[in-house]
Formats: C-alpha cells, sequence, structure tokens
C-alpha cells in the first residue's frame, strides 16, 4: 500500500511564501512620493542646485526661464571689480569718486554726496553686506570709463564669455529694469566662477556685516551662521522678482552652489534653500528623482497638481522639449523649461573641472 508523497505540496508552499516576499520586496523598495514646498507662485520660481565640483545638477525648475537678477547683479558689477584688481588697473586702496547718478540711486545706499569717494576694499563690502546701490553705480561708472550704461554693456559681454546665455545686463545695482533677466542657470555659472576664478577675494561673500565711517554696518544674508558650511554669497530683491538668493556650501567634502528665485519672504527664501540642501546631501532624496511641487497658495492633494507635467512630459500648450526655441520665456510669464539632467553638457558647459 502506498501513500501520497508531501514533499512537492511543501515545494508548492516554500515556492508560494518566496514569491509573496518577493512581491513585498518589491513594494516597499518603492519610495513614497517626494513633495516639495515651494514659497513662491510658479510665475516667479525658479531654483537650481548644482554640485560645484563635477558641474551636475542635483536638481532644477525653471532655471532656464528668464527671471529679474535684483541685487544678484552685483556679483557681476564684483567679478568686474575683481578682474579689475587682478589685472592691477585698480588696488584695494583705490578712491572711486561718487557721482550725482550714483549718488541718486534708491536705497538700499550708504548716503554718499557727490564728490565722495570710497575705497576699493570697502566698495567691496558695501556690495557684498549691504547691497548699496549707489556704491555699485559708482563702480560700474568708474570701470566703464565714467557711463554705467557702458558697464552694463562690459557686464553682459562677459556674462556671455562665461556660458550665461540668457542674462542681459542694463545696470550695476540690480534696480528695476524691464530688460536686466537671468536665469537660475546662469546665476549658478556666475556663483561657480566667482569662488573658482578669484578663490582670494571670496571671503568678502562670507561677511555679515563691516566697519564704515564708525558704524558697524548689517548685512541681509541671514543664511551665513544658520547653516553649518554654508559660506556666501549674495541676496536679492526687488518687487517683480521676489526674494532671490545664490548660496554656497561648502562642508564634509561636498560642495553645493544653490539658486533660489521669486521667494515671497526672506524668512521662507532661506528655509526653502535650507531644505534643498538637505535634499541634495541625503542619498536616498538625491537619487529620487524630481519631486511633487506644492506652490504658494496651494494646497496638499493626493493627486498631482493642476497644471505640473509629467517629468518627460511638455508643458501644456508648448511643443516637446527638443523642438522649443532656445529663448527662455519673458519673466512673468509661465515656466517654459523642463529639468535638464546636466549643466555641463557639451554644447552648454557650465565650469571646467580640470
Amino acid at each position: 500500500m502506498s501513500y501520497p508523497r508531501p514533499l512537492p505540496l511543501l515545494q508548492r508552499l516554500i515556492a508560494a511564501l518566496a514569491l509573496l516576499m518577493l512581491v513585498a520586496g518589491c513594494t516597499t523598495a518603492a519610495p513614497p512620493e517626494s513633495v516639495l514646498t515651494v514659497p513662491a507662485q510658479p510665475q516667479k520660481y525658479a531654483a537650481i542646485v548644482v554640485d560645484a565640483s563635477t558641474g551636475k545638477t542635483l536638481f532644477e525648475v525653471n532655471s532656464r526661464s528668464q527671471r529679474y537678477p535684483a541685487s544678484l547683479t552685483k556679483m557681476m558689477t564684483l567679478y568686474m571689480l575683481f578682474e579689475a584688481m587682478e589685472s592691477g588697473r585698480v588696488t584695494k586702496q583705490t578712491r572711486i569718486p561718487v557721482s550725482d547718478h550714483a549718488a541718486s540711486q534708491p536705497p538700499t545706499k550708504l548716503r554718499f554726496r557727490r564728490g565722495e569717494t570710497i575705497d576699493v576694499d570697502s566698495a567691496i563690502r558695501a556690495m557684498v553686506v549691504k547691497s548699496a546701490n549707489d556704491v555699485a553705480v559708482a563702480v560700474g561708472e568708474y570701470l566703464g570709463g565714467g557711463s554705467e550704461d557702458q558697464f552694463a554693456a562690459m557686464m553682459t559681454a562677459k556674462a556671455r564669455s562665461l556660458g550665461m546665455t540668457s542674462t542681459n545686463f542694463h545696470n550695476a545695482c540690480g534696480l528695476p529694469d524691464d530688460a536686466q533677466v537671468t536665469t537660475a542657470r546662469d546665476m549658478a555659472v556666475l556663483g561657480m566662477a566667482l569662488e573658482k576664478r578669484f578663490p582670494q577675494h571670496f571671503h568678502y561673500f562670507s561677511e555679515s556685516d563691516f566697519m564704515f565711517r564708525g558704524k558697524l554696518v548689517r548685512g541681509h544674508n541671514d543664511m551665513l551662521g544658520r547653516v553649518r558650511g554654508v559660506d556666501g554669497i549674495k541676496t536679492g530683491y526687488i518687487r517683480a522678482s521676489g526674494y532671490n538668493i545664490v548660496t554656497s556650501y561648502n562642508a564634509d567634502g561636498r560642495h553645493l552652489i544653490v539658486v533660489v528665485m521669486g521667494a515671497e519672504s526672506a524668512r521662507q527664501r532661506n528655509d526653502h534653500v535650507e531644505a534643498l540642501i538637505q535634499r541634495s546631501l541625503a542619498p536616498m532624496t538625491a537619487n529620487a528623482g524630481q519631486p511633487r511641487l506644492m506652490y504658494a497658495g496651494q494646497q496638499p492633494s493626493a493627486a498631482p497638481l493642476p497644471g505640473l507635467p509629467q517629468a518627460d512630459s511638455a508643458l501644456p500648450g508648448l511643443p516637446p522639449q527638443d523642438s522649443v526655441t532656445p529663448a527662455p520665456a519673458l519673466p512673468g510669464s509661465p515656466a517654459s523649461d523642463l529639468p535638464s539632467a546636466d549643466l555641463a553638457t557639451p554644447t552648454s558647459p557650465l565650469l571646467s573641472t580640470q
């Protein structure tokens, strides 16, 4: 008399259990949906995070859409001044005269009068810390042969030579001008260029105050001292732009350049920069792809945000990305670019890493 062997049944049970474990493993391995709160309206917001060591983009939204730079403009004014120092045209002791035009600039300013002068070293600190418009215009006129317009043309030419393809300067300080535009990508390029080209001067961007005429002048960049590793560089604001910032993070072997444009307040902008730094430093979130964005005024929702395209789709009303013309959208218009894999491409280099 023979009895059925239990082995085949046992094998089937083991196989079923293994299949369940495999399915469970695949399910739990999928990360939860990432939601990033954006402190800005979609038509103003732009941001990018770049690994400054490699030029690789770690995060970006609207980074090639044109925005108003506001006082981020002064980064280029400073770049031109550092070049003049390097060439020997000026020294830290050179006195820069303040014209009537420079003295008449609206705040923020040091309130110079026509005919007064300021030394180059103090001028650098005034532009970095105080974001002084009168000083920026005085520097522009001095380097532009007496003409701020000529200096603005020189700034734009320098921007092109650095690979800032979508930036146009019309003044030296960043006060409102419809034709003065840039992109988050271009500001990242400029931030990296300043740090790489002029490491001996980059310490200015980490200063939060300075003494001038016996008084302590305090700055606007509250990111300094707030996040360990943040060592500069510049903030900016006009009503049309919202609150802008370019931030350098350099700690524990990681070097990031973070640009945020269009925030509704300085505090929200700083919180967002800190969130982007943390996201970029965390291995899991850094490799998780583009998060879902929740713009200012929008409520959390389980469904995708209205009007937000999928990562591989074109924006509504626009052709696919490979057929979009190179010219970015004008300021104030809807974002017209999609996430790019890497800024450091052969046709559009960010900066050489050699």
